[in-house]
């Protein structure tokens, strides 16, 4: 029995029903991934995280999200390669960017300060700060899917169980009870899980009533602001509970919606016609994607 082929294989079935990451949002900019493979962006680029015009070949893009309370602008942008192997632009203080030696990365997940690599063979790689316990994942196994809130790192596992590292402080770990989950989001302070049923479990901080997900049914895909959670629909329209003092969570109107991220206090959704719409703060024209056209859509 080839059981590296096998689990691969399962791996590989999973996988497919998930969207590829084609939008992507960050603190204060917005990253869009054409049909081309070449990658488009808005928004603050302080710190040269908007500057992807050069970026070919890519699969798949995530940005780091930083909440309102902890840093003003930090923010970097990672790109997956279509050879496996990782770009990065931005805030590079903590060595967040220096992927370049990454190989036979799947996935990438961006956290504040830091990049998560899973590798193919259900491994995981991390760089950048550690202070929490964020970055130790060497001895993850059987990964399928990562995500990355600002202090916290979780993984998916091949089984539907989930595991996590880092800050604790408001039980934004407390997975290890989670089983049938097929996609996870972080958030600030908070982690959610997308169950094979369509719907949806949350743990961590609640003040904005961000965890009130539980009412949710037909649900997708998922995104975690730094406050607020969205939920894709399988019928094209969109949910949000949470933080709405830039209007991130109006989305009620939204329709014939493929694809979801969420970004500090701003949300962004892909259209079918690779068309995207754009909600919430928009001090750095983050939300200023109206005229985009040809962004990949998930299951291409």
């Amino acid at each position: 029995m080839n059981i590296e082929g096998d689990w691969l294989e399962q791996v590989a079935l999973k996988v497919k029903r998930w969207p590829k990451v084609t939008i992507a949002a960050g603190r204060r900019h917005t990253v869009g991934l054409k049909s081309d493979g070449t990658v488009t962006a808005v928004g603050d680029n302080k710190y040269g995280q908007c500057d992807v015009s050069g970026w070919r070949d890519i699969v798949a893009v995530v940005a780091s999200n930083v909440h309102m309370a902890t840093n003003t602008g930090n923010a970097h942008t990672i790109g997956l390669k279509s050879d496996s192997t990782v770009a990065a632009v931005g805030w590079n203080t903590h060595d967040q960017c220096n992927v370049n030696d990454w190989r036979d990365i799947v996935a990438v997940a961006a956290g504040w300060r830091r990049t998560i690599g899973l590798k193919s063979d259900g491994t995981v790689v991390a760089v950048g700060r550690n202070n929490e316990g964020e970055c130790n994942v060497s001895g993850w196994h059987d990964i399928v899917a990562v995500a990355a809130g600002d202090w916290h790192t979780i993984g998916l596992r091949l089984d539907g169980t989930v595991t996590a590292v880092g800050n604790n402080r408001y039980g934004q770990c407390n997975v290890s009870g989670w089983c049938d989950i097929v996609a996870v989001a972080a958030g600030y302070l908070h982690t959610i899980g997308l169950k094979s049923d369509g719907t949806v479990t949350a743990v961590g901080l609640n003040k904005h009533d961000q965890c009130d997900v539980s009412g949710w049914r037909g649900i997708v895909a998922i995104a975690l602001g730094s406050n607020h959670t969205v939920g894709l629909k399988s019928d094209g329209t969109v949910a949000a509970v949470g933080w709405n003092e830039y209007g991130q969570r109006n989305v009620s109107d939204w329709r014939d919606i493929v694809a979801i991220a969420a970004g500090c206090a701003h949300t962004v959704g892909l259209k079918s016609d690779g068309t995207v719409v754009a909600v919430g703060d928009n001090e750095y024209g983050q939300c200023d994607v109206s005229g985009w056209r040809g962004i990949q859509l998930p299951d291409n």
